[in-house]
C-alpha cells in the first residue's frame, strides 16, 4: 500500500501530554501512587487519600507537606519540570518521582486542582482541565498541598472504557497506597472512599525496624510476625532486611509478596524469580509465601530510571543480588528449622518414590483366594462417617487404637496394614514386602475432592449448618468479592453473605468437609477469586476452588489417629482414583522395598 504523502509537523502540546499520560497515569491507583509518592518527597508525616467510585470519579489526595508557591505550581504542571534533580545526576536518585511527568500527564486526561501552602506564604489554586489551565489564583489552605483529581480519562473516551470495575479499580488503588506504607512507618496514611475509612494508619516515632515491624503487622495483619523469620544479611555493601513467612504460612495468590529497594516498592521480575527459588521444593506449586523484603543498595547500583511507573529496576550485579535474596532466605528458614530435610543418603532417598495403585474397578494384587475386607465398599460421606467404614473392617481395627490383637496379613492389601504414625502426620503401614509411608492430610485432601467432585456431578453439594454462623473478617475487596459469589458457592454447599463492608458471614459448609477450619477456607477462597477475575464461573474453575474447600475439610497433619482410622483411610485410597497425589500435585504415599532398606543397613 502506498505511504500517504504528507509533511512532518510538530504535535499540539496537548496532543503530546496524552501520549506520555498512556505510560504514566495507566488507571485511578497509577494517578494515587503518584500524588502519594510526591507527598512523601515533599516531607508529609500525614497523608490523606478520598476516592469515590475506586477513585475513578474522583481522587484527593492531602498532605502536610513543605508546600509550593504560586510560581512552583505553575511549574509543577509544565512537563519535565521537577525539584528532585538538583545536580542533573541519574545515577543518584535519592526521591521517589525525579521525571517531571505525574502532574502534567494527569492534567491532560483529567480535571487536576492543587491548592497548596508553604508554611511561610499564602495559599494558592491551580486548576488545569484536560491540558487548559482554567483558574489560577489565591485560595484558602493548611500548610501542606491538597491535589484533586475528577473525571479521569472522561474526555478520553477510549481509555476510560478499559477501567476495570470501581471494586477492582479501589483495591489497585490500596495495593499501591499499602505498599508506600510500608516503607515509610514514620509517615500516617488515611484511606477512605465514599465515606467509609479503609485504612487508618498513624505515623510512628521512626522507620527503624520495630516501626518498620508494626506496620507491617498493622497491613498484612498480626498473625504475620508470629508465622515468619527475621532476614538480615549485609554483603558487599548491599543489605537485606525483612521478615519471609514460614513456608507452611503461605497464600493462595502471590500478590502478598512486598519487595522494596532502597524503599521504593517495585515488582521486579528479578526479585520474584529469586524468591521463587528460595521457597523451591518448600511450598507446592499452587502456594505462594508471604514476604516484606527491603533491599538497600548504593544509588548507583540500581537504575530506577527504566520505565515510567518506577516499579521495574535494573541492578549493576543483578547475579549478586538474587544470590544474595536466595541465600538470605534460605538462611532464615534453614536456622528457625522450618526447612524439609534428611540425614538419608541421597541413595536411601532416591529409593523413596511415588507409585500409581491400580486402576479403580480393576484386579488387585491379593493373594490367592483372598479378599480384602474393605473390598466393594463406597468412599465415606466425610470423615465424620469414618466410624460406619470402620465398622465394616476386620475386629482387629475396629477396636481401640491401643488393642493388641494381631493384624490381617499385610499382604491383603496394595497399600498393606497399618502399623502405627510418625509425628502424628505420617501412617507406616507394611505390605510383604515392602514399607508404605502416607502423607494424612495429602491423602485425605484427594480422597475429599474426589468425594466432592462426584456430589457436583450428582447435582449440587449438601450443606451442613453451622450452630453458630461465624463471621470472617477480610478486607473491603476480599469481602465483596466473596459476597459477589455467593450463588455460586452456595451450589459448592457454601452459604455465606455479607456482614458488614469488611466482613463475611458463614451460615453452611458443605456437609463432605464436616468439621473444617472457616476461616482459613474463606481467606483462601477469597485470594482465589481474586485471581480468576469477573470473567470466569468457579464452575470453569471447579478445580481450584474445590481443592481450596478439600484442604480445608481434611484431617490435619500433627492429629493422631487410631490403627481402625489410619487402616480406614489406606482402604479409600485403594478404591478412589487419582489418591496417588494430592491436590497440589504432591505424592500421598512413598514405596520403600525390602531391598532398599536393606541397603539402608549395608545387608546389600
Amino acid at each position: 500500500m502506498p505511504i500517504p504523502k504528507s509533511s512532518i509537523r510538530r504535535l499540539p502540546e496537548t496532543l503530546i501530554n496524552r501520549i506520555a499520560a498512556g505510560e504514566v497515569v495507566e488507571r485511578p491507583a497509577s494517578a494515587a501512587k503518584e500524588l502519594v509518592e510526591n507527598a512523601l518527597d515533599a516531607g508529609a508525616r500525614r497523608i490523606a487519600v478520598r476516592l469515590v467510585n475506586g477513585g475513578i470519579d474522583g481522587l484527593e489526595v492531602a498532605d502536610d507537606g513543605i508546600g509550593m508557591a504560586p510560581d512552583q505550581l505553575r511549574l509543577a504542571v509544565e512537563r519535565h519540570a521537577t525539584s528532585k534533580l538538583p545536580d542533573e545526576d541519574l545515577s543518584a536518585i535519592a526521591t521517589m518521582g525525579f521525571r517531571g511527568e505525574a502532574l502534567p500527564s494527569i492534567g491532560s486526561v483529567a480535571t487536576l486542582s492543587l491548592t497548596s501552602r508553604p508554611a511561610e506564604g499564602e495559599g494558592w489554586r491551580l486548576v488545569v482541565d484536560n491540558g487548559r489551565i482554567i483558574h489560577d489564583g489565591p485560595a484558602s489552605a493548611a500548610p501542606g498541598t491538597v491535589a484533586r483529581v475528577d473525571g479521569l480519562f472522561a474526555q478520553v473516551p477510549a481509555r476510560r472504557k478499559f477501567l476495570k470495575s470501581p471494586r477492582s479499580e479501589l483495591a489497585a488503588c490500596l495495593d499501591h497506597i499499602r505498599r508506600l506504607a510500608m516503607a515509610r512507618p514514620d509517615v500516617g496514611f488515611v484511606v477512605e472512599h465514599e465515606g467509609r475509612r479503609l485504612l487508618n494508619l498513624p505515623p510512628l516515632p521512626d522507620a527503624s525496624p520495630v516501626s518498620t515491624l508494626a506496620r507491617l503487622a498493622a497491613i498484612i495483619g498480626p498473625d504475620f510476625a508470629g508465622n515468619a523469620v527475621a532476614v538480615d544479611l549485609e554483603r558487599d555493601g548491599l543489605h537485606l532486611a525483612g521478615l519471609a513467612g514460614i513456608p507452611t504460612w503461605n497464600r493462595g495468590v502471590s500478590d502478598h509478596q512486598f519487595l522494596f529497594v532502597n524503599q521504593r516498592p517495585v515488582k521486579d521480575r528479578l526479585l520474584v524469580g529469586a524468591l521463587r527459588g528460595a521457597y523451591q521444593d518448600l511450598l507446592a506449586r499452587d502456594r505462594h509465601p508471604v514476604v516484606a523484603l527491603f533491599l538497600d543498595v548504593p544509588s548507583d547500583f540500581v537504575d530506577v530510571n527504566v520505565h515510567p511507573a518506577k516499579t521495574e529496576v535494573r541492578f549493576r550485579d543483578a547475579a549478586q543480588v538474587r544470590g544474595m535474596i536466595v541465600s538470605g532466605l534460605r538462611r532464615a528458614l534453614d536456622e528457625a528449622g522450618h526447612r524439609a530435610s534428611t540425614q538419608i543418603s541421597s541413595a536411601a532417598l532416591a529409593a523413596f518414590v511415588a507409585e500409581p495403585l491400580p486402576a479403580v474397578g480393576g484386579p488387585y494384587p491379593f493373594a490367592a483366594g483372598a479378599q480384602p475386607a474393605a473390598a466393594g465398599l463406597q468412599p465415606a460421606v466425610g470423615w465424620a462417617e469414618a466410624p460406619r467404614l470402620f465398622n465394616q473392617l476386620p475386629p482387629a481395627f475396629a477396636a481401640s487404637g491401643l488393642a493388641v490383637a494381631p493384624a490381617p496379613s499385610p499382604q491383603h492389601f496394595p497399600l498393606g496394614a497399618a502399623r502405627g504414625q510418625v509425628a502424628a502426620t505420617y501412617i507406616v503401614a507394611e505390605t510383604d514386602d515392602a514399607l508404605i509411608i502416607v502423607d494424612q492430610h495429602a491423602a485425605h485432601e484427594r480422597l475429599t475432592l474426589e468425594r466432592m467432585n462426584r456430589a457436583l456431578a450428582g447435582g449440587a453439594v449438601a450443606s451442613q449448618a453451622l450452630l453458630v454462623p461465624e463471621v470472617v473478617e477480610l478486607d473491603e475487596v476480599g469481602a465483596g468479592r466473596v459476597a459477589d459469589r455467593a450463588d455460586e458457592l452456595a451450589e459448592l454447599g457454601l452459604e455465606v453473605e455479607a456482614f458488614g463492608p469488611t466482613a463475611i458471614l458463614v451460615r453452611a459448609t458443605p456437609a463432605l468437609l464436616g468439621t473444617c477450619d472457616v476461616q482459613g477456607l474463606i481467606t483462601d477462597l477469597a485470594d482465589d477469586l481474586s485471581a480468576f477475575g469477573r470473567a470466569l464461573s468457579l464452575k470453569e474453575r471447579l478445580d481450584g476452588v474445590a481443592a481450596t474447600m478439600a484442604c480445608h475439610g481434611s484431617v490435619r497433619a500433627g492429629r493422631s489417629l487410631s490403627i481402625a482410622e489410619m487402616n480406614a483411610l489406606l482402604r479409600e485410597m485403594e478404591i478412589t482414583p487419582h489418591s496417588g497425589q494430592c491436590n497440589h500435585g504432591r505424592p500421598t504415599w512413598v514405596r520403600l522395598a525390602k531391598t532398599d532398606i536393606e541397603k539402608l543397613f549395608g545387608r546389600r
